[in-house]
């Protein structure tokens, strides 16, 4: 199977890639070659991997990565919420005219590809139940949020017309991120937890009984995987799905550092306050109704003890001790 994967030079896409290489989508449905666009060079070494190094809001670089005729597109490239919220135009532009530019392309295809695309728990706000229901009406309260609502819109639309065989992944908020802050205003659901295990400070910004829908990186992957072999029939109209996450706070998510990071480390977490993100990150839901994803094989992690492991097991030193 041919797999393009947009912002596949990325910390998700990477990822993605490294997984699609080693299990594809099942027996018989092995992958044959990956393309990534993304603006440097993917860092998966193998010989089924090649990169595009351009931008998704141009439109020759599109249709140079497309031009092998994919069985399988993920469209992961976005402008993040943070930065969405500062440069409004480059956040439409990206989110938006990029993602329906890349759907437009996917109208020249001599067959339909399944379509992934990664939206985020951001396209809701505003007056919520405590659980959200798979129903429950998008308000977003954010630039990015409406981005992604009207991405959402547009991948169904073309799924309607026939032009992509599309789905919609809502993904939870993915901690533990390693590496660098990046611009997202969720950045410090990662940040309040890696900086301390690496010894140097961190700040929360939201209050500490703000209730997140959290999943680790490995579980994100897994089910973007399932996400794009998926059998479209059992999807039915509804094209999105909200996929499966924990609720946790912040004040969970530190008794599980000190747990497991030490009382030491617990204490280089400053508590802040920060009203611009405070404005967007707790706009957003703390749980969903996923009942309909976890009957089609999505799943969850247990809890946050085991997504904090999964990061300190993946970034101890190859000497540490089992």
């Amino acid at each position: 199977m041919k797999i393009v994967v947009t912002g596949g030079a990325g910390f998700l896409g990477s990822r993605l890639i490294a997984k699609l290489l080693a299990e594809g989508f099942g027996p018989g449905r092995e992958v044959t070659s990956i393309v990534s666009l993304d603006r440097v060079a993917c860092p998966v070494t193998d010989a089924r991997v090649s990169s595009v190094a351009g931008s998704i809001d141009d439109a020759a670089d599109v249709a140079q990565a497309l031009s092998q005729g994919p069985d399988v597109i993920y469209h992961l490239a976005a402008v993040l919420s943070g930065q969405s919220e500062a440069e409004f135009d480059t956040g439409l532009h990206i989110n938006v005219d990029a993602t329906r530019l890349i759907l437009e392309e996917c109208r020249k295809l001599a067959k339909p590809p399944r379509f992934v695309f990664t939206s985020s728990l951001a396209v809701f706000g505003g007056e919520m139940p405590r659980v959200v229901p798979e129903t429950m009406a998008t308000m977003p309260q954010s630039s990015y949020g409406c981005g992604k609502a009207i991405g959402e819109l547009l991948v169904s639309e073309y799924a309607r017309k026939g032009f992509v065989d599309g789905l919609t992944c809502r993904l939870p908020t993915i901690s533990v991120r390693p590496g660098k802050p990046n611009s997202a205003a969720s950045s410090f659901v990662s940040g309040i937890l890696r900086e301390p295990l690496n010894g140097e400070p961190s700040e929360c910004p939201v209050p500490l009984d703000t209730r997140l829908w959290i999943s680790s990186p490995d579980m994100a992957i897994a089910n973007l995987v399932l996400a794009g072999g998926i059998d479209g029939a059992a999807l039915g109209l509804n094209r999105v799905l909200n996929l499966p996450g924990i609720t946790v706070t912040p004040a969970e998510m530190l008794d599980s550092l000190e747990r497991l990071g030490g009382a030491e480390a617990r204490g280089r977490v400053a508590l802040t306050s920060d009203q611009r993100i405070i404005d967007i990150v707790c706009s957003w839901p703390g749980a969903f109704d996923v009942a309909r994803p976890l009957a089609m094989g999505f799943a969850a992690d247990t809890d946050f003890d085991g997504v904090l492991k999964q990061y300190m097991a993946e970034t101890a030193p190859a000497d540490a001790p089992a």
